[in-house]
């Protein structure tokens, strides 16, 4: 839920103050901060707010994690151990005895040791030493202790969280601005949330929000570099069982710093200066008090940690793309450990079962054309495809079978119109609730694509640099369809399997560089067409996130003025919870080390895209920190400039104005470089063409 979008672009790209408005400023949010100290006063001035969100029909707030961002991270963790050395004390037969209560800390304690412990050793270093620590929050004077320390000296009464902290000698009781994330443990988190249909109390949820909001501004007055996302924060709600996530967004800078009304203040920048975004309360520990590491519930506080992380140690040497792509090479290797034959792993991620029992009962043979096979949809050139709607049905015979290099997709004619070509694209079943990685990437290719394009048509962009939703349904299977209903599918292996199909059909810039097709006049026209289709996206607020030479197409035939067209969307950003592709060759500096898009990003990728597609030398790059180092190198010594500057002085140029913007929160002026890049556009009839996009 939005009470407001936080501001994205620092403090110091406002207007300067004086030194004397700063200093004033600054003191103002200490003694605000110094008076913050009571989560009841805060909740009590959200009691209105929290009412009459809830009563909306739709969800309260947005989750902080993406389903297949988690699957992703899922397969990232394959092979890391994580484990808890205290159990935690069961509910079901745990009394509410003090000793009870005190394993509890005792087990979340080393419950956060491990989890940030395994990630740091898994994605940023194994040599050095994990630069964070875990302690408990002590209620009466806001300092943190470790656990058996605080309890050996009575203080288990006034335990209200644990904390991960980074590590510094000099303040051994820990600053609010060292904070990384905040867990609280609170009893029967779990029931409460099915009492409020998956959400946390108001009660919980107020503490959460207090918390957060201290250690935000906590870290607005603190001295420490932290990443481009320090205005959020993951606090972490757990019981014996149970446990969830609350991320906390915005600029602190918006809140009112009135010292004699803190709480009304606080509460105000909540309602409308924050993001909020609850996951939802799953189960993390079992009956044995051991932590389901590969479960949900332990994910979500997983990838909350991993975030937190990023923040202050910065990007992790090994990327979440780099550990989750080793996922198929595991896959193939259990596969040879099995001895299963064949290693070929279908595109569903089911295997075939080879074996074959023979019963000793007469069985009915079910005829040839009705049998359901459990193999993958091979089409072939000359196959024909029906697909369905709810209102249509249409058919496409396959003309060309290509590749992306990761699964095929085809061109195709409607059977109605065998004269005009389309692009065919098959999804990955609904059934498959969880992928394998290379079906995510199917579903990015059909399903999201399938959002993004439909979300364009809704919105009214068109541009002939953009690609056209022709049509998307469901594939029609050979034999009687036995679905129960509309919405249902029946037990055939393709049924319910998404179709998009698009157009105009073209050559890929990778296929033109290949073959030497790629010159001076492509790589000008080049530019131009996709900062065009990047310009009319980003007028309704989506951004590209995968240019690439295969998502580069090039209409040669059947157009007057020959033209190139930006096709892949699938992992467009729409909403500030997308993420782009990772690319370690294409992806913009800002995508890799913050994974988000800054509003130069697509323009950068373009330039290395350009870059390479000129001849400019294609390093060999397998980590992000060797990618970011690439780019830094080539930036400082001026290499693309120079490379693009033999083909281009206008390509240079550009070039050097994306440079200046890289990372900063300044948008791209398209109007000026489409207006000077189409002056060097040579048109093969000397005429003039009329841009309409």
């Amino acid at each position: 839920m939005e009470g407001g979008s936080p501001d994205q672009e620092s403090v110091g790209s406002g207007t300067r103050r004086s030194s004397v408005s700063g200093g004033s400023r600054s003191r103002n949010r200490k003694e605000f901060l110094h008076k913050l100290v009571d989560s009841e006063g805060l909740t009590e001035n959200l009691v209105d707010w929290f009412e009459l969100i809830s009563a909306n029909k739709n969800p309260t707030f947005d989750v902080p994690f993406e389903l297949i961002d988690l699957q992703k991270f899922d397969y990232a963790l394959e092979g890391i151990s994580f484990q808890q050395l205290i159990r935690m004390p069961s509910a079901v037969y745990a009394s509410t005895s003090e000793a009870a209560e005190a394993t509890a800390y005792f087990a979340v304690e080393d419950f956060l040791h491990a989890s940030v412990k395994g990630l740091w050793e898994a994605f940023w270093s194994q040599d050095e030493p994990m630069p964070f620590s875990v302690s408990c929050l002590y209620s009466e004077n806001l300092k943190f202790y470790q656990a058996e320390k605080a309890i050996a000296n009575g203080k288990l009464g006034g335990l209200c969280g644990t904390g991960i902290l980074l590590n510094n000698p000099r303040h051994p009781h820990g600053k609010w601005d060292h904070i990384l994330e905040l867990a609280l443990l609170r009893p029967d988190i779990g029931n409460l949330a099915v009492e409020n249909e998956g959400q946390p109390s108001l009660a919980v949820l107020g503490e959460a929000l207090f918390y957060a909001t201290r250690i935000l501004l906590s870290r607005s007055l603190s001295r420490l570099n932290f990443s481009n996302s320090s205005n959020s924060v993951f606090i972490i709600l757990v019981d014996s069982q149970f446990g969830g996530v609350v991320k906390v967004e915005g600029d602190v800078n918006k809140l009112e710093l009135n010292v004699n009304n803190v709480y009304g203040c606080a509460a105000e920048w909540i309602k409308s200066h924050s993001r909020i975004a609850v996951s939802p309360i799953d189960r993390i520990w079992n009956k044995l008090g051991n932590a389901n590491w590969g479960d949900i519930g332990a994910l979500q506080v997983l990838f909350a940690t991993f975030h937190s992380i990023v923040q202050f140690a910065g990007v992790p040497k090994h990327s979440v793309e780099d550990l989750a792509a080793d996922h198929g090479s595991r896959l193939q290797t259990r596969r040879v450990e099995r001895q299963l034959g064949d290693t070929k792993v279908n595109g569903t991620g089911l295997f075939r079962f080879q074996q074959r029992t023979v019963s000793p009962e007469i069985v009915e043979v079910q005829d040839e054309s009705t049998r359901i096979e459990s193999e993958l949809m091979k089409l072939q050139v000359g196959s024909v495809l029906w697909v369905e709607d709810s209102n249509w049905q249409k058919g496409y015979q396959i003309n060309e079978v290509l590749s992306t290099g990761e699964h095929p997709y085809y061109v195709a004619s409607p059977v109605e119109d065998p004269g005009k070509s389309i692009f065919l694209y098959v999804g990955s079943h609904p059934s498959q609730l969880e992928p394998a990685w290379e079906g995510m990437n199917l579903w990015y290719q059909v399903q999201r694509q399938t959002k993004i394009l439909t979300t364009m048509k809704l919105k009214g962009l068109s541009s002939k640099y953009l690609p056209q939703l022709s049509a998307s349904g469901r594939i029609i299977h050979p034999g009687q369809c036995q679905r129960t209903s509309s919405g249902g599918n029946c037990d055939h292996p393709w049924c319910g399997t998404p179709i998009l199909v698009t157009s105009p059909v073209g050559e890929t810039v990778a296929d033109m560089v290949n073959g030497g097709r790629f010159g001076v006049d492509e790589a000008i026209r080049c530019c131009h067409d996709c900062l065009s289709a990047l310009s009319t996206a980003a007028s309704a607020g989506i951004r590209h996130g995968d240019i690439r030479p295969q998502n580069v197409i090039f209409m040669r035939t059947g157009v007057r003025h020959p033209h190139f067209v930006l096709i892949g969307w699938g992992h467009a950003v729409l909403e500030e919870r997308d993420r782009p592709a990772m690319n370690l060759h294409f992806s913009s500096t800002f995508a890799l080390q913050e994974g988000k898009l800054c509003s130069a990003s697509d323009a950068e990728s373009l330039v290395y895209m350009l870059y390479f597609c000129c001849g400019g030398p294609l390093p060999d790059l397998d980590s992000v920190e060797g990618a970011l180092q690439w780019r830094e190198t080539s930036w400082s010594r001026r290499l693309i400039q120079q490379k693009l500057g033999d083909v281009s002085t206008m390509l240079k140029a550009f070039a050097d104005y994306v440079d200046s913007l890289c990372g900063t929160p300044y948008p791209m002026n398209y109007d000026i470089w489409l207006s000077r890049l189409r002056r060097n556009i040579q048109e093969e009839d000397n005429g003039k063409e009329i841009d309409t996009s």
